[in-house]
């Protein structure tokens, strides 16, 4: 005898979870990790807030106290000096603040050379734009061109960049600058080769 099957026995049949459970476990890892990102996004954000904050209050300060290590050194002329001074004072003798002054210019002039301060040379040399700033023209048929015959105010050099061109007055005259031995030594050695040429040929 053949059993006959209800036409609900299928739905009768348990049904299986485990797609819709392993869909959900899914989506809240998804949740977790996108979270953790969230957390790890929003710490390292705070961080590099706090970082450019140092790193500006680090800048502000050394800025600030660049150069407190030249100011402590200049600090000893401006003792000599002040001393100088009331020294002069008391005595009434001008010569001794003369003294003192020379004293503390060359003391000023040692310390800004050890920090690479250097003195533009003008008076006879041949005017450089790049050194020296023309303040006058001084005409003179007895002056070499383009030569500086005057310093007015000096330049300087920072190591081996111009701080400051010097101020100078250039002569305007007749007289060309003469030319250096290597050019004469050249050109002497250019009219022997071709005397020699002229020889041979």
């Amino acid at each position: 005898m053949i059993k006959k099957h209800g036409k609900h026995s299928e739905e009768n049949k348990p049904e299986n979870d485990f797609g819709v459970e392993g869909d959900q476990a899914a989506g809240e890892k998804k949740q977790n990790d996108l979270s953790e990102l969230e957390d790890k996004y929003l710490r390292l954000q705070a961080e590099f807030d706090n970082y450019k904050k140092r790193t500006f209050r680090e800048k502000t300060e050394f800025i600030k106290f660049a150069n407190e290590g030249l100011i402590i050194e200049l600090l000893g002329i401006l003792d000599n000096f002040e001393r100088g001074v009331k020294a002069a004072d008391l005595t009434k003798d001008f010569s001794l603040l003369h003294k003192g002054v020379d004293m503390i210019s060359k003391q000023l002039h040692a310390l800004l050379e050890t920090k690479g301060l250097k003195r533009i040379i003008t008076i006879g040399e041949t005017f450089d734009p790049h050194q020296h700033e023309a303040m006058e023209v001084v005409e003179d048929d007895n002056l070499i061109q383009d030569t500086v015959v005057e310093e007015l105010q000096p330049g300087y050099f920072l190591n081996d960049r111009i701080v400051r061109p010097a101020k100078v007055k250039v002569a305007k005259g007749k007289i060309e600058e003469p030319k250096s031995e290597k050019v004469e030594e050249a050109k002497n050695e250019d009219q022997e080769n071709n005397k020699q040429e002229e020889e041979i040929g």
